[in-house]
């Protein structure tokens, strides 16, 4: 079979036309099912009409789904994700130390695809991940989530980025993940990089973290005037400034200084959430992670137990206080090497806190709206990139549906191609196929 496209011969060919019959469909706006027929076509969400018994009259080249008693769910978002972070080594240390090398690179296949079987067809790369990648998904040379990138997140020395031990004296100016940068000069020159080299938003370090060897929880990081030029760029190029931040001091320097959204949060209090909420600010809280590693033997060193077991015993707390705030809540999970696969237990954590239909919103409508992507993200609606889950299961009803995969997600549609199926309804659909000659 000879490629359409000579110069990218691995564009995959335009997406088939489905019409799935009367199937549940959900609304994550108001938390309503109600049952339609839903056609998708040049990978967008064609029409939503009633059910009907007779076929319609134009269906040839058509993929007929008979999808009752089934619900579809808009794609789920990951907002907070570090793809580059891979697994293969068991602790910390090791995937910190592979993850700029190829051994990570050559990763990222499985990694993106395994996010698509869980049901994410979009993510938000916090860190690691860059605009080769993005391109490499977005162009179908594998598949794999939607990318929306921060290209390496932003770290003062000695702060939550910077991996250098105490006892290491040698200068640095990328570590792991992050870059590190010093004074309003070195700031704005790295958050120029960063937009440069094709970051979607710029992600700093505002204050102490669990990986992190030097640092303390409560540290502040950056001062007032480096993250107001870190948000300043932003700002100048189109879009926002996210921050890692635990602590109400913390949350407070990067808001009063222009960010726009927050990672983590676990220590929040209630002054701070209503804060949070009267200035419009996203919260991405990452409970799984802290769960995953302080249940994961031997992943983390001796001086980052102590700090993750302090934010892992405050986190549901800290989703109820910004629940009852107000505060816009996206769906993360922060989840590094092995424990990646945990990507869906924040569903089963978020439930003991908060309601079904909050917690389907903080993985759709939500972060579409944070990505400004809410015009065809998030929703099923007409016209909408047509990225959708079949399942067998009502996740209002139980939220943890979403958390076992293997058993309620029956199909998984990106961008109007079927990516993952367990269900003999529908075929993954092959990127090329070659001509029989003998």
């Amino acid at each position: 079979m000879t490629a359409e496209n000579p110069v990218k011969p691995w564009l995959p060919p335009p997406q088939e036309k489905y019409i799935f019959h009367g199937a549940y469909l959900i609304d994550p706006i108001v938390g309503s099912i109600s049952t339609k027929t839903v056609t998708i076509a040049g990978g967008l969400i064609a029409s939503i009409d009633e059910p009907f018994d007779e076929p319609l009259e134009d269906t040839v080249d058509t993929i007929d789904v008979d999808a009752k008693g089934k619900y579809i769910c808009p794609g789920l978002i990951d907002c907070h994700v570090h793809i580059c972070a891979v697994p293969g080594e068991k602790d910390l240390a090791k995937i910190w130390s592979v993850v700029d090398s190829d051994i990570s690179k050559y990763r990222h296949a499985w990694v993106c695809r395994a996010t698509l079987e869980r049901g994410f067809t979009s993510v938000r790369d916090t860190g690691g991940a860059n605009l080769a990648l993005k391109q490499a998904i977005a162009e179908g040379v594998f598949p794999g989530p939607r990318l929306f990138i921060a290209g390496k997140s932003l770290t003062q020395s000695g702060g939550h980025g910077d991996l250098r031990s105490s006892h290491d004296h040698g200068e640095c100016c990328s570590s792991g993940l992050s870059r590190l940068c010093d004074g309003v000069p070195e700031c704005l020159k790295a958050t120029r990089e960063e937009l440069r080299q094709g970051a979607d938003f710029i992600k700093i370090m505002a204050g102490g973290g669990v990986s992190s060897p030097t640092d303390k929880l409560e540290h502040l990081q950056f001062t007032a005037e480096e993250i107001k030029a870190i948000t300043t760029v932003a700002a100048n190029a189109g879009t926002y400034v996210t921050a890692h931040a635990y602590t109400p001091q913390s949350i407070r320097l990067a808001v009063e200084n222009g960010v726009k959204g927050i990672e983590h949060g676990n220590l929040i209090d209630e002054e701070t959430a209503e804060f949070m909420a009267k200035n419009n600010i996203w919260l991405t809280p990452t409970l799984i992670a802290y769960s995953q590693m302080a249940s994961a033997d031997g992943f983390l060193p001796p001086e980052s137990k102590v700090k993750n077991d302090e934010v892992l015993h405050a986190g549901l707390q800290s989703l109820r206080i910004a629940s009852e705030a107000g505060v816009n809540m996206c769906y993360g999970t922060d989840l590094l090497g092995p424990l990646t696969a945990a990507e869906t237990h924040e569903f089963q954590l978020r439930s003991m806190a908060l309601k079904p239909l909050q917690i389907l919103q903080s993985a759709t409508v939500n972060p579409a709206r944070m990505l400004g992507q809410e015009k065809q993200l998030g929703q099923i609606q007409q016209g909408f990139l047509a990225d959708l889950l079949v399942l067998n299961a009502n996740p209002l009803e139980d939220i943890n549906v979403l958390d076992k995969p293997d058993s309620h997600l029956l199909a998984v549609v990106k961008e109007g191609r079927v990516v993952v199926s367990r269900w003999s309804e529908l075929s993954v659909e092959a990127v090329s196929t070659l001509s029989t000659i003998e």
